[in-house]
Protein backbone atom coordinates (compact mmCIF):
# COMPACT_ATOMS: atom_id res chain seq x y z
CA UNK A 1 0.00 0.00 0.00
CA UNK A 2 2.97 2.34 0.41
CA UNK A 3 3.12 2.92 -3.35
CA UNK A 4 -0.63 3.57 -3.75
CA UNK A 5 -1.38 6.99 -5.23
CA UNK A 6 -1.65 9.94 -2.85
CA UNK A 7 -5.22 11.16 -2.23
CA UNK A 8 -4.04 14.18 -0.23
CA UNK A 9 -0.83 16.09 -0.84
CA UNK A 10 0.15 19.16 1.18
CA UNK A 11 3.43 20.84 0.27
CA UNK A 12 5.30 23.70 1.99
CA UNK A 13 2.15 25.09 3.61
CA UNK A 14 2.54 28.27 5.65
CA UNK A 15 -0.50 29.90 7.27
CA UNK A 16 -0.47 33.06 9.35
CA UNK A 17 -2.70 35.80 10.68
CA UNK A 18 -1.69 39.18 9.18
CA UNK A 19 -0.09 41.20 11.92
CA UNK A 20 -0.43 38.19 14.21
CA UNK A 21 1.02 34.73 14.77
CA UNK A 22 2.22 32.14 12.28
CA UNK A 23 -0.15 29.19 12.72
CA UNK A 24 1.67 26.74 10.47
CA UNK A 25 5.19 26.95 9.06
CA UNK A 26 6.20 25.01 5.92
CA UNK A 27 4.16 21.88 6.66
CA UNK A 28 3.93 18.85 4.39
CA UNK A 29 1.55 15.88 4.46
CA UNK A 30 0.82 12.93 2.17
CA UNK A 31 -2.17 10.61 2.68
CA UNK A 32 -2.74 7.33 0.85
CA UNK A 33 -5.77 5.06 0.69
CA UNK A 34 -5.76 2.27 3.26
CA UNK A 35 -3.14 3.94 5.46
CA UNK A 36 -3.29 5.83 8.77
CA UNK A 37 -1.07 8.86 9.31
CA UNK A 38 -0.55 10.41 12.76
CA UNK A 39 0.19 14.11 13.21
CA UNK A 40 2.23 14.67 16.35
CA UNK A 41 3.95 17.64 17.96
CA UNK A 42 3.51 19.86 21.01
CA UNK A 43 0.41 21.91 21.65
CA UNK A 44 0.36 24.90 19.31
CA UNK A 45 2.51 23.30 16.59
CA UNK A 46 -0.28 23.56 14.01
CA UNK A 47 -1.82 20.09 13.91
CA UNK A 48 -5.43 21.30 13.96
CA UNK A 49 -4.66 24.09 11.50
CA UNK A 50 -3.19 21.58 9.04
CA UNK A 51 -6.26 19.33 9.29
CA UNK A 52 -8.60 22.26 8.68
CA UNK A 53 -6.49 23.40 5.71
CA UNK A 54 -7.11 20.02 4.04
CA UNK A 55 -10.85 20.84 3.93
CA UNK A 56 -10.22 24.48 3.00
CA UNK A 57 -11.42 25.80 6.37
CA UNK A 58 -8.84 28.28 7.61
CA UNK A 59 -9.17 29.95 11.03
CA UNK A 60 -10.86 33.38 10.95
CA UNK A 61 -8.47 36.05 9.70
CA UNK A 62 -5.81 33.55 8.63
CA UNK A 63 -4.35 33.39 5.14
CA UNK A 64 -2.07 31.08 3.18
CA UNK A 65 1.36 32.63 2.76
CA UNK A 66 2.77 29.81 0.62
CA UNK A 67 2.29 26.17 -0.29
CA UNK A 68 -0.37 23.98 -1.89
CA UNK A 69 -3.16 21.62 -0.80
CA UNK A 70 -4.31 18.95 -3.27
CA UNK A 71 -7.21 16.70 -2.21
CA UNK A 72 -8.49 13.97 -4.53
CA UNK A 73 -7.18 15.89 -7.54
CA UNK A 74 -8.61 19.25 -6.46
CA UNK A 75 -6.70 22.38 -5.47
CA UNK A 76 -8.66 23.01 -2.27
CA UNK A 77 -7.35 26.55 -1.85
CA UNK A 78 -8.73 27.54 -5.26
CA UNK A 79 -12.03 25.61 -5.31
CA UNK A 80 -15.28 27.63 -5.65
CA UNK A 81 -17.41 27.53 -2.50
CA UNK A 82 -20.08 25.21 -3.96
CA UNK A 83 -17.55 22.60 -5.10
CA UNK A 84 -15.71 22.84 -1.77
CA UNK A 85 -18.98 22.16 0.08
CA UNK A 86 -19.66 19.15 -2.16
CA UNK A 87 -16.15 17.79 -1.46
CA UNK A 88 -16.70 18.10 2.29
CA UNK A 89 -20.19 16.63 2.11
CA UNK A 90 -19.38 13.51 0.10
CA UNK A 91 -15.67 12.68 0.02
CA UNK A 92 -13.76 14.24 2.93
CA UNK A 93 -15.01 13.97 6.52
CA UNK A 94 -13.60 15.96 9.44
CA UNK A 95 -14.15 15.41 13.18
CA UNK A 96 -12.78 18.33 15.19
CA UNK A 97 -11.20 18.42 18.61
CA UNK A 98 -14.43 19.62 20.23
CA UNK A 99 -17.02 17.52 18.36
CA UNK A 100 -19.77 18.14 20.90
CA UNK A 101 -19.99 21.79 19.83
CA UNK A 102 -20.80 20.65 16.26
CA UNK A 103 -23.76 18.49 17.33
CA UNK A 104 -27.14 20.24 17.18
CA UNK A 105 -28.35 20.12 20.81
CA UNK A 106 -31.99 19.89 19.67
CA UNK A 107 -31.54 16.76 17.56
CA UNK A 108 -31.49 13.16 18.74
CA UNK A 109 -28.50 10.94 18.05
CA UNK A 110 -30.27 8.89 15.37
CA UNK A 111 -31.29 12.10 13.58
CA UNK A 112 -27.78 13.51 13.76
CA UNK A 113 -26.35 10.43 12.05
CA UNK A 114 -29.17 10.02 9.52
CA UNK A 115 -28.78 13.68 8.52
CA UNK A 116 -25.40 13.01 6.86
CA UNK A 117 -25.87 9.34 5.92
CA UNK A 118 -25.70 7.88 2.43
CA UNK A 119 -28.12 5.26 3.85
CA UNK A 120 -30.34 6.97 6.47
CA UNK A 121 -32.43 3.87 7.26
CA UNK A 122 -32.90 3.11 10.99
CA UNK A 123 -31.08 -0.22 10.64
CA UNK A 124 -28.05 1.37 8.92
CA UNK A 125 -27.88 4.17 11.52
CA UNK A 126 -28.12 1.70 14.39
CA UNK A 127 -25.40 -0.52 12.87
CA UNK A 128 -23.11 2.48 12.40
CA UNK A 129 -23.55 3.59 16.02
CA UNK A 130 -22.72 0.08 17.16
CA UNK A 131 -19.66 0.01 14.87
CA UNK A 132 -18.49 3.19 16.63
CA UNK A 133 -18.71 1.34 19.96
CA UNK A 134 -21.84 3.09 21.23
CA UNK A 135 -24.50 1.23 23.25
CA UNK A 136 -27.67 1.10 21.16
CA UNK A 137 -29.88 -1.04 23.42
CA UNK A 138 -30.23 1.44 26.29
CA UNK A 139 -31.98 4.27 24.45
CA UNK A 140 -28.87 6.18 23.41
CA UNK A 141 -30.09 6.70 19.80
CA UNK A 142 -33.03 8.70 21.19
CA UNK A 143 -30.94 10.95 23.46
CA UNK A 144 -29.82 14.45 22.65
CA UNK A 145 -26.14 15.50 22.87
CA UNK A 146 -26.62 17.13 26.30
CA UNK A 147 -27.45 13.72 27.77
CA UNK A 148 -24.22 12.14 26.46
CA UNK A 149 -20.76 12.02 27.96
CA UNK A 150 -17.91 13.77 26.16
CA UNK A 151 -16.61 10.42 24.92
CA UNK A 152 -20.04 9.45 23.60
CA UNK A 153 -20.37 12.79 21.78
CA UNK A 154 -17.00 12.14 20.15
CA UNK A 155 -18.14 8.73 18.88
CA UNK A 156 -21.45 10.12 17.61
CA UNK A 157 -19.44 12.70 15.64
CA UNK A 158 -17.31 9.85 14.23
CA UNK A 159 -20.47 7.98 13.21
CA UNK A 160 -21.75 11.12 11.43
CA UNK A 161 -18.47 11.38 9.56
CA UNK A 162 -18.49 7.73 8.50
CA UNK A 163 -22.16 7.85 7.51
CA UNK A 164 -21.32 9.82 4.36
CA UNK A 165 -18.90 7.07 3.24
CA UNK A 166 -15.93 9.38 2.65
CA UNK A 167 -12.63 8.63 0.94
CA UNK A 168 -10.61 10.68 3.46
CA UNK A 169 -11.18 10.86 7.23
CA UNK A 170 -9.59 13.65 9.30
CA UNK A 171 -9.64 13.21 13.10
CA UNK A 172 -8.44 15.72 15.69
CA UNK A 173 -7.61 13.98 18.99
CA UNK A 174 -10.10 11.13 18.37
CA UNK A 175 -9.55 9.44 21.75
CA UNK A 176 -9.48 12.51 24.00
CA UNK A 177 -11.79 11.86 26.95
CA UNK A 178 -11.92 8.10 26.35
CA UNK A 179 -10.75 5.43 28.77
CA UNK A 180 -7.87 3.12 27.86
CA UNK A 181 -10.08 0.20 26.83
CA UNK A 182 -12.13 2.41 24.49
CA UNK A 183 -8.97 4.00 23.11
CA UNK A 184 -7.69 0.58 22.14
CA UNK A 185 -11.05 -0.33 20.58
CA UNK A 186 -11.09 2.93 18.59
CA UNK A 187 -7.55 2.13 17.39
CA UNK A 188 -8.83 -1.25 16.21
CA UNK A 189 -11.82 0.39 14.52
CA UNK A 190 -9.55 2.81 12.64
CA UNK A 191 -7.36 -0.06 11.45
CA UNK A 192 -10.52 -1.87 10.29
CA UNK A 193 -11.75 1.23 8.43
CA UNK A 194 -8.42 1.77 6.70
CA UNK A 195 -8.08 -1.85 5.64
CA UNK A 196 -11.74 -2.72 5.03
CA UNK A 197 -12.98 0.48 3.42
CA UNK A 198 -9.69 1.68 1.96
CA UNK A 199 -10.00 4.97 3.83
CA UNK A 200 -7.10 7.40 4.01
CA UNK A 201 -7.05 8.44 7.68
CA UNK A 202 -5.08 11.17 9.42
CA UNK A 203 -5.30 11.83 13.13
CA UNK A 204 -3.81 14.62 15.21
CA UNK A 205 -2.78 12.98 18.44
CA UNK A 206 -0.89 13.50 21.71
CA UNK A 207 -1.32 9.87 22.76
CA UNK A 208 1.85 7.88 21.97
CA UNK A 209 0.07 4.59 22.73
CA UNK A 210 -2.60 5.30 20.09
CA UNK A 211 0.06 6.30 17.54
CA UNK A 212 1.98 3.09 18.20
CA UNK A 213 -1.14 0.92 17.93
CA UNK A 214 -2.61 2.18 14.69
CA UNK A 215 -0.41 4.57 12.68
CA UNK A 216 1.39 3.50 9.51
CA UNK A 217 3.11 6.88 9.09
CA UNK A 218 3.97 9.70 11.50
CA UNK A 219 4.40 13.40 10.67
CA UNK A 220 5.91 15.41 13.55
CA UNK A 221 5.17 19.14 13.32
CA UNK A 222 7.23 20.08 16.36
CA UNK A 223 10.84 21.29 16.27
CA UNK A 224 13.31 18.71 17.44
CA UNK A 225 13.94 20.59 20.70
CA UNK A 226 10.24 20.52 21.55
CA UNK A 227 9.61 16.84 20.91
CA UNK A 228 8.57 14.96 23.99
CA UNK A 229 10.68 12.14 25.30
CA UNK A 230 9.08 8.69 25.16
CA UNK A 231 6.78 7.66 27.95
CA UNK A 232 3.86 9.64 29.35
CA UNK A 233 5.32 9.98 32.84
CA UNK A 234 8.83 11.16 32.00
CA UNK A 235 8.22 14.82 32.81
CA UNK A 236 5.95 14.31 35.81
CA UNK A 237 7.01 14.99 39.41
CA UNK A 238 6.89 12.42 42.16
CA UNK A 239 3.64 12.41 44.12
CA UNK A 240 3.71 15.05 46.83
CA UNK A 241 3.46 13.00 50.03
CA UNK A 242 3.57 16.11 52.23
CA UNK A 243 0.16 17.34 51.06
CA UNK A 244 -2.77 16.87 53.43
CA UNK A 245 -4.16 13.35 53.55
CA UNK A 246 -7.87 12.68 53.44
CA UNK A 247 -9.54 12.63 56.84
CA UNK A 248 -13.07 12.22 58.10
CA UNK A 249 -15.96 14.66 57.59
CA UNK A 250 -14.79 18.25 57.71
CA UNK A 251 -14.42 21.40 55.67
CA UNK A 252 -14.48 21.26 51.89
CA UNK A 253 -16.96 20.38 49.16
CA UNK A 254 -19.21 17.36 49.72
CA UNK A 255 -22.24 15.71 48.16
CA UNK A 256 -24.59 13.03 49.39
CA UNK A 257 -27.12 10.86 47.57
CA UNK A 258 -26.86 12.59 44.19
CA UNK A 259 -29.34 11.34 41.60
CA UNK A 260 -29.54 12.64 38.02
CA UNK A 261 -31.86 11.13 35.42
CA UNK A 262 -32.15 12.11 31.76
CA UNK A 263 -35.41 11.23 30.00
CA UNK A 264 -35.87 11.12 26.23
CA UNK A 265 -38.97 9.85 24.42
CA UNK A 266 -40.20 8.03 27.49
CA UNK A 267 -36.85 6.31 28.12
CA UNK A 268 -34.93 7.17 31.27
CA UNK A 269 -31.19 7.01 31.69
CA UNK A 270 -29.81 7.37 35.21
CA UNK A 271 -26.52 9.25 34.94
CA UNK A 272 -25.94 9.37 38.72
CA UNK A 273 -27.52 6.91 41.16
CA UNK A 274 -27.05 7.90 44.81
CA UNK A 275 -23.51 9.23 44.48
CA UNK A 276 -21.59 10.47 47.51
CA UNK A 277 -18.49 12.61 47.16
CA UNK A 278 -16.09 14.69 49.27
CA UNK A 279 -12.89 16.66 48.80
CA UNK A 280 -11.12 18.55 51.60
CA UNK A 281 -9.03 21.75 51.40
CA UNK A 282 -5.58 21.07 50.00
CA UNK A 283 -6.61 17.61 48.82
CA UNK A 284 -6.64 16.26 45.27
CA UNK A 285 -9.11 13.56 44.39
CA UNK A 286 -9.40 11.75 41.10
CA UNK A 287 -12.67 10.71 39.48
CA UNK A 288 -12.19 7.81 37.11
CA UNK A 289 -14.36 5.32 35.27
CA UNK A 290 -15.33 4.30 31.74
CA UNK A 291 -16.77 6.76 29.25
CA UNK A 292 -20.42 7.41 30.06
CA UNK A 293 -20.12 6.45 33.73
CA UNK A 294 -21.27 9.86 34.98
CA UNK A 295 -18.00 11.69 35.66
CA UNK A 296 -18.83 14.88 33.75
CA UNK A 297 -22.39 14.90 35.14
CA UNK A 298 -20.96 14.75 38.67
CA UNK A 299 -18.70 17.75 38.02
CA UNK A 300 -21.57 19.72 36.48
CA UNK A 301 -23.68 19.06 39.58
CA UNK A 302 -20.85 20.17 41.87
CA UNK A 303 -20.39 23.33 39.78
CA UNK A 304 -24.11 24.14 39.90
CA UNK A 305 -24.69 23.64 36.17
CA UNK A 306 -26.92 20.55 36.49
CA UNK A 307 -29.75 20.31 39.01
CA UNK A 308 -29.84 16.88 40.70
CA UNK A 309 -33.16 15.07 41.05
CA UNK A 310 -32.18 14.17 44.60
CA UNK A 311 -29.29 14.67 46.99
CA UNK A 312 -27.60 17.63 48.63
CA UNK A 313 -24.37 19.65 48.42
CA UNK A 314 -22.40 21.26 51.21
CA UNK A 315 -19.44 23.65 51.27
CA UNK A 316 -17.55 23.75 54.58
CA UNK A 317 -20.49 22.03 56.22
CA UNK A 318 -23.08 24.56 55.02
CA UNK A 319 -25.80 23.80 52.49
CA UNK A 320 -24.75 24.82 48.97
CA UNK A 321 -27.56 25.72 46.53
CA UNK A 322 -27.89 23.20 43.71
CA UNK A 323 -27.76 25.79 40.90
CA UNK A 324 -24.97 28.33 40.44
CA UNK A 325 -27.44 31.15 39.80
CA UNK A 326 -28.83 30.59 43.32
CA UNK A 327 -25.38 30.78 44.90
CA UNK A 328 -23.94 33.95 46.32
CA UNK A 329 -20.94 35.71 44.79
CA UNK A 330 -18.52 34.17 47.31
CA UNK A 331 -19.91 30.65 46.72
CA UNK A 332 -19.60 31.04 42.96
CA UNK A 333 -16.04 32.30 43.32
CA UNK A 334 -15.02 29.43 45.56
CA UNK A 335 -16.07 26.60 43.18
CA UNK A 336 -14.76 26.85 39.62
CA UNK A 337 -15.01 24.40 36.69
CA UNK A 338 -12.61 23.77 33.82
CA UNK A 339 -14.81 22.05 31.20
CA UNK A 340 -13.78 19.22 28.92
CA UNK A 341 -14.35 21.20 25.70
CA UNK A 342 -12.96 24.74 26.04
CA UNK A 343 -13.91 25.86 22.51
CA UNK A 344 -17.59 25.90 23.42
CA UNK A 345 -16.87 27.64 26.73
CA UNK A 346 -14.73 30.56 25.47
CA UNK A 347 -16.54 33.54 23.97
CA UNK A 348 -15.26 33.81 20.36
CA UNK A 349 -15.87 37.58 20.37
CA UNK A 350 -13.57 38.22 23.35
CA UNK A 351 -9.80 38.30 23.37
CA UNK A 352 -7.96 36.08 25.81
CA UNK A 353 -7.15 39.16 27.87
CA UNK A 354 -10.82 40.17 28.10
CA UNK A 355 -11.78 36.60 28.96
CA UNK A 356 -9.34 36.49 31.88
CA UNK A 357 -10.10 40.03 33.05
CA UNK A 358 -13.84 39.35 33.34
CA UNK A 359 -13.66 36.99 36.37
CA UNK A 360 -11.08 39.30 37.97
CA UNK A 361 -13.63 42.10 37.69
CA UNK A 362 -16.76 40.11 38.60
CA UNK A 363 -15.18 38.57 41.69
CA UNK A 364 -13.18 41.69 42.60
CA UNK A 365 -9.98 39.65 42.52
CA UNK A 366 -7.84 42.55 41.22
CA UNK A 367 -8.12 46.33 41.01
CA UNK A 368 -8.66 47.69 37.49
CA UNK A 369 -5.13 49.12 37.44
CA UNK A 370 -3.71 45.68 38.27
CA UNK A 371 -5.75 43.60 35.84
CA UNK A 372 -3.32 43.68 32.91
CA UNK A 373 -0.46 42.49 35.11
CA UNK A 374 -2.66 39.82 36.66
CA UNK A 375 -3.73 38.57 33.20
CA UNK A 376 -0.06 38.29 32.17
CA UNK A 377 0.67 36.41 35.40
CA UNK A 378 -2.18 33.95 34.80
CA UNK A 379 -0.99 33.30 31.25
CA UNK A 380 2.53 32.70 32.51
CA UNK A 381 1.27 30.24 35.11
CA UNK A 382 -0.24 28.02 32.40
CA UNK A 383 2.77 28.33 30.11
CA UNK A 384 1.52 30.93 27.62
CA UNK A 385 3.27 34.19 26.61
CA UNK A 386 1.79 37.48 27.84
CA UNK A 387 1.08 38.62 24.27
CA UNK A 388 -1.53 35.87 23.95
CA UNK A 389 -3.82 38.32 25.74
CA UNK A 390 -4.41 39.96 22.34
CA UNK A 391 -5.46 36.74 20.61
CA UNK A 392 -8.96 35.36 20.05
CA UNK A 393 -9.93 31.70 20.71
CA UNK A 394 -9.88 30.83 16.98
CA UNK A 395 -6.21 31.88 16.86
CA UNK A 396 -5.27 29.26 19.45
CA UNK A 397 -4.66 25.54 19.24
CA UNK A 398 -6.86 23.18 21.23
CA UNK A 399 -4.19 22.79 23.89
CA UNK A 400 -3.72 26.55 24.15
CA UNK A 401 -7.47 27.05 24.54
CA UNK A 402 -7.44 24.45 27.30
CA UNK A 403 -4.73 26.38 29.15
CA UNK A 404 -6.68 29.63 28.78
CA UNK A 405 -9.70 27.84 30.24
CA UNK A 406 -7.59 26.73 33.22
CA UNK A 407 -6.27 30.29 33.68
CA UNK A 408 -9.82 31.68 33.64
CA UNK A 409 -10.90 29.23 36.35
CA UNK A 410 -7.87 30.19 38.48
CA UNK A 411 -8.44 33.95 38.03
CA UNK A 412 -10.94 34.50 40.90
CA UNK A 413 -8.83 32.49 43.35
CA UNK A 414 -11.10 29.47 43.89
CA UNK A 415 -11.01 27.14 46.86
CA UNK A 416 -12.20 24.16 44.79
CA UNK A 417 -11.14 23.55 41.18
CA UNK A 418 -13.12 20.99 39.17
CA UNK A 419 -11.08 19.76 36.18
CA UNK A 420 -12.78 17.69 33.47
CA UNK A 421 -10.15 15.97 31.31
CA UNK A 422 -8.01 19.13 31.32
CA UNK A 423 -4.93 17.33 29.97
CA UNK A 424 -6.61 15.45 27.11
CA UNK A 425 -5.62 18.10 24.52
CA UNK A 426 -2.10 18.66 25.92
CA UNK A 427 1.17 16.99 25.04
CA UNK A 428 2.72 15.05 27.96
CA UNK A 429 5.26 17.75 28.81
CA UNK A 430 2.66 20.52 28.94
CA UNK A 431 0.25 18.29 30.88
CA UNK A 432 2.93 17.65 33.47
CA UNK A 433 3.70 21.38 33.76
CA UNK A 434 0.03 22.30 34.23
CA UNK A 435 -0.46 19.66 36.91
CA UNK A 436 2.72 20.78 38.66
CA UNK A 437 1.16 24.26 38.81
CA UNK A 438 -2.03 22.88 40.34
CA UNK A 439 0.01 20.83 42.82
CA UNK A 440 1.87 23.98 43.85
CA UNK A 441 -1.39 25.91 44.29
CA UNK A 442 -2.68 23.13 46.51
CA UNK A 443 0.34 23.51 48.75
CA UNK A 444 0.36 27.34 48.72
CA UNK A 445 -3.37 28.11 48.89
CA UNK A 446 -4.96 24.94 50.21
CA UNK A 447 -6.72 24.55 46.83
CA UNK A 448 -8.93 21.45 46.62
CA UNK A 449 -8.54 19.77 43.24
CA UNK A 450 -11.00 17.38 41.59
CA UNK A 451 -9.42 15.70 38.57
CA UNK A 452 -11.57 13.75 36.11
CA UNK A 453 -9.23 11.79 33.86
CA UNK A 454 -8.77 8.58 31.94
CA UNK A 455 -5.00 8.95 32.27
CA UNK A 456 -4.42 6.78 35.31
CA UNK A 457 -0.71 7.62 35.51
CA UNK A 458 -1.65 11.29 36.09
CA UNK A 459 -4.25 10.35 38.69
CA UNK A 460 -1.69 8.13 40.44
CA UNK A 461 0.91 10.89 40.50
CA UNK A 462 -1.20 13.92 41.36
CA UNK A 463 -4.05 12.81 43.63
CA UNK A 464 -4.38 11.69 47.25
CA UNK A 465 -7.73 9.93 46.91
CA UNK A 466 -9.85 8.55 44.10
CA UNK A 467 -13.55 7.97 43.38
CA UNK A 468 -14.36 5.21 40.88
CA UNK A 469 -17.63 5.62 38.94
CA UNK A 470 -19.36 2.87 37.00
CA UNK A 471 -22.85 3.21 35.52
CA UNK A 472 -23.57 6.24 37.69
CA UNK A 473 -22.51 4.66 40.99
CA UNK A 474 -19.38 5.03 43.12
CA UNK A 475 -18.00 1.49 43.20
CA UNK A 476 -14.80 2.31 45.10
CA UNK A 477 -13.34 5.30 46.93
CA UNK A 478 -10.27 5.79 49.06
CA UNK A 479 -6.54 6.41 49.07
CA UNK A 480 -5.17 6.54 45.53
CA UNK A 481 -2.24 4.26 46.28
CA UNK A 482 -4.51 1.50 47.56
CA UNK A 483 -7.49 1.96 45.24
CA UNK A 484 -5.86 2.37 41.80
CA UNK A 485 -3.96 -0.97 41.82
CA UNK A 486 -7.30 -2.74 42.47
CA UNK A 487 -8.99 -0.80 39.65
CA UNK A 488 -6.13 -1.26 37.20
Amino acid sequence: MTDSPAVVSVTGLEISVPGGPTLLAGAGLTLRSGRITALTGPSGSGKSTLLRAVIGDLPDGARVVSGSVDVLGHDVLALPEDRLRALRRHRVAYVGQDPGSALDPRMRVRQLVAETAADPSPRAVRNLLAECLLPVADGLPDRRPGALSGGQQRRVALARALARRPDVLLLDEPTAGLDTALRDEIAGLLRHLAAGRGLAIVLACHDPALVERCADDVVDLGPAAARTAPGPTAALPARAAALPARGGPGPGLAAEGLVVTFTQRGRSHRALAGVGFAVAPGEATGVIGPSGSGKTTLLRVLAGLQRPDAGCLTLDGRALPALARRRGRAERRRVQLVPQNPLGALNPARTVGATLARPLRLHRAAARSEQADRVAELLGQVGLPADFARRYPHELSGGQRQRVSIARALAPGPDVLLCDEVTSALDPGTAGAVLELLTRLRAERGLALVLVSHELHLVATHTDTVHVLEAGRVTAAGDTGRTLPVVG
